[in-house]
């Protein structure tokens, strides 16, 4: 009787098993380390200028010239009262120039914006996106580009070297498009039925604009009101070159004119830079909680 016996395969020549894959959890700490130094570099590449700016305006031009990043110890107000007592007036006149033309130009295009949009977004579909690829016009092509013809339509108007030139140009530029792409978002989260049943009830579409839409326009009125408010202060070109430096000046303009060609105050040009913030800054944290509003309700639409 022969027996017989099975034979095992031999292991000899196969490829030994891959290791087990290493834990992931040291990768996602040294991820999560990364994401964490990159964030802090991020916040102080926006913040160091801040720093610098509140730091030094509580300096003296040797302590800045010293040690630019140290604290003022001990901090002084001298800063402050130069500024404010030039015999330019650089601080008051700049300040209200800037003021009016923000406020002027802003009440211009908040109410052409949002009845715009009010009446593009009862148009067909079709055409709505038709005009507001002409609008894109207006954020994509760069300021620069369209300076010189809007200074020539301006002479045309003689409107140059005004402040009505300068208001009517933020008016024609692109912070009316910004505007427009705003409200025509917003508008979409509003029921058509509301305009109907209003319609039906006999008013009017300037009533309907007026006292159904624009209430409920507020929280993107307020994003459009802070964007434009900031973009149109911290504007340099436009005043420097429509109004010119002969004629007046904004707060950017002063700045500029506050820098010598061989040397310069750093002390009172902190303190000059330090004053011409604190309106925005207020402005902003006036509106902060209708503008988180606004863009929240954007980013669902």
């Amino acid at each position: 009787m022969i027996a017989s016996t099975s034979q095992r395969p031999t292991t000899t020549g196969r490829a030994a098993k891959p290791p087990a894959p290493a834990p992931r959890t040291r990768r996602r700490v040294w991820t999560s380390r990364s994401y964490l130094v990159a964030a802090g570099l991020l916040t102080l590449a926006f913040v160091s200028p801040i720093y610098l700016t509140i730091v030094n305006a509580f300096k003296t031009q040797d302590q800045i010239v010293k040690n630019p990043a140290a604290p003022p110890a001990p901090p002084t107000l001298h800063n402050l009262t130069d500024a404010l007592s030039r015999p330019d007036r650089i601080i008051q006149i700049g300040l209200t120039n800037s003021a009016v033309t923000v406020i002027a130009s802003v009440l211009l295009i908040i109410p052409l914006g949002a009845a715009f949009s009010f009446w593009l977004s009862r148009r067909p579909a079709r055409f709505r996106r038709i005009v507001l690829a002409c609008f894109s016009a207006g954020l994509m092509i760069p300021p620069a580009v369209l300076l010189l013809p809007t200074i020539r339509i301006l002479t045309l108007l003689h409107l140059d070297h005004t402040y009505p030139g300068l208001i009517l140009a933020n008016v024609g530029g692109g912070y009316l498009s910004f505007a427009v792409f705003v409200y025509s978002g917003f508008l979409r989260s509003i029921p058509a039925e509301i305009v109907e049943a209003a319609t039906v009830d006999g008013a009017g579409t300037l009533r309907i604009w007026w006292t159904i839409i624009m209430p409920l326009l507020r929280p993107a009125t307020a994003t459009v009101t802070i964007f434009l408010s900031l973009w149109i202060w911290n504007d340099f070109m436009n005043p420097q070159f429509i109004l010119g430096p002969l004629h007046g000046q904004t707060i950017t303009t002063g700045l500029y004119l506050s820098v010598g060609q061989y040397s310069t105050n750093y002390a009172q040009l902190f303190g000059v830079m330090f004053l011409a913030a604190v309106i925005p800054v207020a402005g902003y944290l006036a509106l902060q909680k209708q503008f988180i509003a606004g863009l929240t309700s954007g980013a669902t639409k």
